[in-house]
């Protein structure tokens, strides 16, 4: 059964990030939205946790969070896709379930 994981509020702040990554497992997704897109970001504390964790989890993070935020694409993790909400209404169709993490 294919899962994905939203995180919502900022690995700055709050361990949602982490407890989304340690409860995933193979072939889950994670999609980074709101304040959550933080995670996404090259160069903070979580940024290896995160790039660690690519080889068994693929990771998105909301286009249109990061612009309302100020966050440049070019600071993104390397391997993380960044979707529209058209691609965040394709990823909770491609899987079975959703688990948002607050």
């Amino acid at each position: 059964m294919s899962q994905l994981h939203t995180v919502n509020k900022s690995p700055l702040e709050r361990n949602t990030l982490e407890s989304a990554i340690i409860h995933a497992i193979k072939g889950n997704a994670l999609l980074m939205i709101e304040d959550g897109v933080y995670g996404a970001m090259q160069g903070t504390h979580k940024s290896a946790m995160v790039s660690d964790a690519m080889d068994n989890i693929s990771f998105y993070v909301m286009g249109p969070d990061l612009k309302a935020r100020g966050i440049d694409e070019a600071r993104i993790i390397e391997g993380i896709k960044i979707v529209d909400y058209s691609g965040f209404v394709a990823l909770v169709a491609e899987h079975d379930v959703t688990q948002s993490w607050l």
